[in-house]
């Protein structure tokens, strides 16, 4: 703690005495660390600080794990991760007496008529028919499709949702899933405040904008964060990360379409190509689930592919519709199978961890209503009506002439 400086002679009582001086003056290397140490203190409270300053609706103890996951303490979160799904898992067996509510009314639920005309509509490959049920005997309404919004006077329903007990062994488990008619709707991807983690121009309004309101029928989340997914991103026909050729992409096209596809077409998009979002290779193709779904860090950068956790995909079926699913306690695999049942012939996995997935359905325009696709889903329904951290897909009814809701003049007839 203390430096000997050189000797010194003293006069004591006639006696000459030689000893050491001691210098109170702190060693400069203690200095240096101690400069050191504060001025790491202030970058860590600094960089937590602008983490938490950011916008968006996460709360701050998902942005304080995210801060930590990407500032060096990604193995200890995935510890913890590990530890904490490995503890909650659920106990195979057990049973529920219901399914959880979900908006609207079941097709099968309408009048004898309407019940026809949906049966009808299903025959001519209109609408999907209702799934079947995996377990035995069914609870009520599992499988059936609900129309969650009023009538809008279209003949065709553009989205429907249901749920079902996906697994035998956990009958307890139930999964969501939402179709929706890519013939009847426009479906429009949306940068957030934070992702895809690329130097945009313009981020635009990080939610459903209010004008567009008028005609939204459901939105949905993205995939991974580009830096764990690995994959690109094209934004306004711009390619803004490089595409990797073998990942997934949700991609829309310039004549309205959209797709899941295993993509192909090398590192810059086309001019055909709107948006396209890729997380991770195909989950499903041709009908059938990837042979590498046992490969665990593929599949998810914390807790791989067979953690029960929280899972959410996008598929399309032979007709070019969209499916949907999500459920809690799910694996790579069974979310395969989810999306294979429910008639996806190629599907992507998209956010997993509970607190990303979302789907949600408004009940008539100007986003009224809205409601989650399964009530345990852990974001707010007001989610996209506000601006969000992450990307998302908004459905919006196609019609053309379906006009935006007049305004009321604010000039008086003078009398």
């Amino acid at each position: 703690m203390f430096q000997f400086d050189d000797r010194v002679t003293v006069s004591r009582g006639g006696r000459v005495m030689t000893r050491r001086a001691v210098s109170r003056r702190p060693r400069a290397g203690r200095v240096v660390r101690l400069t050191a140490t504060l001025s790491l203190l202030v970058a860590f409270i600094s960089l937590f600080a602008s983490v938490f300053l950011q916008g968006g609706n996460v709360p701050l103890s998902v942005r304080a794990v995210e801060w930590l996951r990407a500032n060096g303490a990604r193995g200890l979160v995935m510890q913890v991760e590990d530890w904490y799904y490995t503890l909650t898992a659920p106990a195979k067996g057990g049973k529920i007496k219901a399914l959880p509510h979900q908006a609207g009314t079941t097709l099968a639920e309408k009048s004898s008529a309407a019940a026809k005309a949906a049966h009808a509509l299903a025959a001519a490959n209109a609408i999907p028919a209702p799934i079947k049920p995996v377990i035995k005997p069914a609870l009520p309404g599992e499988g059936q499709w609900h129309q969650p919004f009023h009538e809008r006077g279209l003949k065709y329903p553009p989205v429907l949702i249901t749920s079902y007990r996906s697994n035998p062994a956990y009958p307890q488990i139930v999964a969501g899933v939402a179709w929706i008619n890519t013939h009847e709707t426009k479906i429009q991807y949306y940068p957030g405040v934070q992702e895809p983690s690329v130097n945009l121009p313009s981020r635009g309004p990080e939610m459903v904008p209010t004008s567009l309101r008028y005609k939204l029928l459901a939105t949905f989340n993205s995939g991974f964060k580009l830096v764990d997914s690995g994959g690109g991103v094209v934004v306004g026909g711009h390619t803004y990360a490089p595409m990797k050729n073998g990942l997934s992409a949700f991609v829309g096209y310039r004549n309205g379409t959209v797709n899941i596809i295993d993509w192909k077409s090398g590192a810059v998009a086309g001019h055909n190509v709107v948006y396209a979002r890729q997380n991770l290779p195909l989950i499903v193709n041709n009908g059938r689930p990837n042979p590498n779904l046992s490969d665990g860090p593929q599949w998810g950068a914390t807790v791989g592919n067979a953690i029960m956790v929280w899972r959410s995909a996008a598929g399309i079926t032979r007709n070019g519709d969209l499916i949907y699913a999500a459920g809690d306690y799910q694996t790579v695999a069974s979310l395969a199978q989810i999306m294979i049942h429910a008639g996806a012939v190629r599907a992507m996995q998209l956010d997993i961890n509970a607190e990303w997935p979302s789907f949600i359905t408004y009940t008539g325009p100007n986003a009224a209503g809205p409601a989650n696709l399964l009530p345990g889903m852990w974001q707010s329904p007001q989610r996209y009506l506000v601006p969000d951290n992450r990307d998302f897909y908004a459905v919006y009814l196609k019609p053309s002439d379906l006009a935006p809701p007049k305004r009321r003049s604010s000039s008086r007839t003078a009398g």
